[in-house]
């Protein structure tokens, strides 16, 4: 019996069909104005780049960036990358890093609607802020850095393998960290940049614990 005539003994015999609803994220954000920026790990972006090896083998890279001090927390190197690895990895940054943070800016991509990210965030207290389908520029900063990640390090380089490729793009990470000024942080590197940031909130923290304005 098909669908069809399903459907039309139901309504002769003036039953409802139950119509299936879609499934809500636990963790996204409902659309709303973004507050300005004041502190690294209050939002990242994540997103992807695709690549090739020299012999036309397809690679993907997992780019994760936090907005305000525009570090490069990851760019995580694999043939393929799902759900699951992208929760990896944060959550290697929440345990090793000391980094998590309060709102992740995200496109609509497989990996990042999954449940398996979608109950990582809930369970992390971690608010998924999802971009409106085809508008790029709801997300620019990692749209900012996946420039210039091609510009600089996946058009000027041949990768070999797998392995080639992670370590000349963890090289090329460290380099925009380290040793890369931005304009927009005070013409810091963005690790200098999430260094003062962290002093000041200790001495904050110092001076209200001693009672001193």
């Amino acid at each position: 019996m098909n669908h069809k005539k399903v459907h039309r003994l139901y309504c002769e015999e003036g039953l409802n069909l139950r119509s299936k609803r879609p499934r809500r994220h636990v963790s996204a954000a409902h659309r709303m104005d973004r507050p300005e920026l004041s502190s690294i790990d209050q939002c990242w972006s994540m997103d992807f780049v695709a690549d090739n090896l020299f012999n036309g083998r397809r690679i993907r890279a997992l780019t994760v960036v936090d907005n305000f001090s525009r570090e490069c927390l990851e760019i995580h190197v694999d043939h393929a990358v799902k759900g699951q690895h992208v929760v990896s990895r944060l959550e290697w940054l929440r345990l090793f890093a000391g980094r998590k943070p309060h709102r992740i800016q995200v496109d609509n991509g497989s990996e990042f609607i999954s449940k398996t990210l979608d109950k990582w965030a809930y369970e992390n207290n971690v608010t998924l802020d999802f971009s409106r389908p085809g508008k790029p520029t709801d997300n620019p900063f990692i749209e900012s850095f996946n420039g210039s990640f091609r510009d600089e390090c996946l058009n000027t380089h041949w990768f070999l393998s797998l392995f080639d490729a992670r370590k000349k793009i963890e090289t090329w990470r460290k380099e925009y960290n380290e040793f890369r000024p931005h304009s927009s942080l005070e013409n810091m590197t963005p690790n200098d940049f999430a260094r003062t940031q962290i002093d000041h909130s200790t001495s904050q923290i110092s001076l209200k614990s001693t009672g001193t304005d």
